[in-house]
């Protein structure tokens, strides 16, 4: 009824209880040290949903646009991307660019063309994330208006909450959203890193790991993503099957890590 897709029913459902759950524990917990502790624990299921704010931004999850406002918020607590930050970054940026290391809001080449390391990489993206997805937004104004006000809105109530509770905030929400948008950028240097060419079919990894997808929401099949980029995460196996004889054996990974 609410939702656009019903595959989307369950990865939606443990985000808002993961939520909740860090609310809970918000209001409830006073000790520095347990916080701390489920500062730890959350860090790996928390990165996982990066990948889910990824699919959203491509492909809103709610018929409703305030339940996609509602979910963006809670996104941006766990990922540091806010409302339409992937939008005009990704979307309209990364997507059309990807192929052109010059223009790339993801590019993984320095000024000089040499490929950064990992980590480099990973710092810089993070770094230039709000003001690259914020020049993208000169092109696309209504986008970018929705992306100022809600980020802003984001930023209001985190600062209320660190009023209120200091510690807790850092904990909870803070630290979480530095390390998720670090990890969301980490996370997207092996989709193309290295892949210097103006194919569309040999332009992004794949990785066909059954775990990897699961908890990716289908990631892996990257060619197909870019290929069809509005397509739900839900389809891309079988987009991929139809494509994959264009694409070499040699961007085909079968790792979980």
């Amino acid at each position: 009824m609410f939702l656009k897709n019903s595959a989307d029913r369950i990865p939606v459902s443990l985000i808002f209880l993961l939520s909740a759950l860090d609310f809970s524990v918000f209001f409830l917990a006073e000790n520095p040290y347990l916080l701390g502790i489920y500062f730890y624990l959350m860090i790996i299921p928390k990165s996982q949903i990066c990948a889910w704010n990824h699919h959203h931004q491509h492909a809103p999850t709610f018929k409703q646009t305030p339940l996609n406002r509602i979910l963006e918020f809670f996104y941006a607590l766990h990922t540091g991307v806010t409302t339409n930050l992937w939008v005009l970054h990704h979307v309209h940026g990364h997507h059309h660019n990807y192929l052109d290391q010059t223009k790339d809001e993801s590019r993984w080449t320095r000024k000089d063309g040499s490929q950064m390391e990992e980590f480099e990489y990973s710092v810089i993206i993070t770094l230039t994330a709000y003001y690259r997805g914020y020049k993208v937004g000169k092109y696309f104004p209504k986008e970018k208006r929705d992306f100022l006000v809600y980020s802003l809105t984001t930023f209001a109530i985190i600062t209320a909450l660190t009023f209120y509770k200091p510690v807790a905030a850092l904990l909870l929400f803070i630290l979480p959203m530095i390390m998720g948008l670090f990890m969301t950028a980490w996370a997207t240097y092996e989709h193309h890193a290295g892949l210097n060419t103006d194919n569309h079919f040999e332009a992004s990894f794949n990785n066909l790991n059954r775990w990897y997808n699961m908890f990716t929401g289908n990631l892996g099949y990257h060619t197909a993503h870019h290929h069809k980029q509005g397509l739900h995460w839900s389809k891309l196996p079988q987009l991929h099957a139809q494509i994959a004889n264009n694409i070499p054996d040699k961007l085909i990974r079968k790792t979980w890590v």
